[in-house]
């Protein structure tokens, strides 16, 4: 194993002449194939884990509790939940579908009723940026709006809307009901599918506006880890309150949209998966090249009683240490541009921008409306190594059959052809 080892490194490292240049190409050929891939699985990964944790943090939070029999949980149920371990907060919410009337339009919202310490809570703090005016409802008939719903409405802080919800009769109609509110700040997610339709009332206002049958009410809870800790805590709640409740974690909360964007990184990575199989192809035609050339040197091995295994074990090596070669250095230049992935994309909009200039246009590759501005940077190291080993595989399988049939010939046909 040594000799085949030194041989097939000597015709990676030696000269052009004696087959180098075909396996130095193929190795940059699947260093260049890994680079979109590996880079593909950062940002993809960093998107994925910035959204999911803005809708679980903002949104649905990490556990939802409902009563099946619709009564309110009392504050003894409430406080018994907060005191489970790994439990960071619980907060009562109500959430429904209303109107907002502005002076200059209308649009549909969703008006979520919570209790005030949800907002001030690291998580939700975190990713909550005020953009105008105050984060914090100080009054009954104050509301913070999304960002992207206050521009449809072309509102700013301290005009006065009207929110429309609906209320059931006397004789069990459905009446519409009229509240005006005060815009006390306007607030965003940094995700404009999540804000969009942000419409947040305090809790005492929307036990008002959000009463009866047609609006939810829920009980919201948080843990250290909802990644890892969620199903747990999630377990210790349905055991402490018992029958009756319905507990859910954010993964059934938010199945369709987590199952989405899962299955668009999978085929993301299955498209770019295909480069890596075309450079093992480049790999298998330099083998092919790297016996053709050095067909006197197969004649010599075979000469000196060299065996079939050990000249087919020569070009695999030499694949190998291709394949190796080319995924050290693909992986290495992609962990560089993925760590630093939002200063390349902030360059490169720059240098677009700068060609667009001319016709007044500015380039923008992730635009804040629809995208996160900053990507947060995911390294998933198990993921990064098996796609080194598959690399690494591909590499070795394209070869084989060029070293099989090196290992095959026989020295006085080489010895004639040479």
């Amino acid at each position: 194993m040594r000799s085949s080892f030194f041989i097939a490194l000597r015709y990676l490292l030696g000269r052009a002449k004696e087959g180098g240049r075909y396996l130095r190409g193929a190795a940059i050929g699947i260093a260049l194939s890994l680079v979109p891939i590996i880079i593909t699985l950062i940002v993809s990964d960093g998107m994925i884990r910035g959204i999911s944790d803005r809708y679980i943090e903002l949104g649905t939070g990490h556990i939802q509790i409902y009563d099946y029999f619709g009564a309110p949980l009392e504050d003894s149920a409430k406080d018994e939940i907060g005191r489970l371990d790994k439990v960071r907060g619980v907060w009562r919410e109500k959430q429904g579908l209303g109107i907002i009337l502005g002076a200059h339009g209308r649009t549909g919202a969703a008006v979520r009723a919570v209790e005030t310490g949800f907002w001030q809570d690291r998580g939700s703090a975190q990713f909550l940026e005020t953009i105008e005016g105050s984060s914090v409802i100080a009054g009954d008939r104050q509301v913070l709006l999304g960002l992207s719903l206050a521009r449809n409405l072309n509102v700013k802080t301290g005009d006065t809307i009207r929110i429309m919800t609906v209320r059931s009769g006397e004789e069990g109609q459905t009446l519409p009901r009229l509240t005006l509110f005060t815009v006390a700040g306007i607030v965003s997610s940094g995700y404009r599918e999540l804000d969009a339709l942000w419409c947040i009332i305090s809790y005492e206002a929307g036990v008002e506006l959000l009463s009866g049958d047609l609006y939810r009410s829920f009980l919201m809870v948080k843990c250290d880890d909802p990644y890892t800790q969620a199903d747990e805590v999630s377990y210790a709640i349905a055991g402490s309150l018992g029958p009756g409740f319905g507990v859910f974690t954010w993964k059934e909360l938010q199945t369709s949209l987590y199952k989405s964007f899962e299955s668009t990184r999978q085929m993301l990575l299955f498209i770019m998966a295909l480069l890596v199989v075309v450079a093992a192809v480049n790999v298998s035609s330099a083998a092919s090249m790297l016996v053709i050339e050095r067909q006197r040197d197969i004649g010599v091995l075979k000469a000196a009683g060299a065996s079939p295994f050990f000249i087919g074990i020569v070009f695999l090596m030499g694949a190998f240490l291709t394949g190796l070669a080319g995924t050290v250095l693909g992986t290495a230049v992609a962990l560089v541009l993925g760590v630093n992935i939002n200063s390349v994309i902030r360059s490169l909009e720059a240098a677009l921008s700068f060609f667009a200039s001319p016709w007044g246009r500015t380039v923008k590759i992730l635009d804040s409306e629809y995208y996160l501005e900053t990507i947060p940077v995911l390294l998933n190291g198990a993921m990064i190594l098996a796609i080194g080993i598959f690399t690494l595989l591909c590499s070795c399988a394209g070869s084989l059959l060029p070293a099989v049939r090196a290992g095959k010939s026989k020295p006085l046909d080489i010895v004639r052809r040479v």
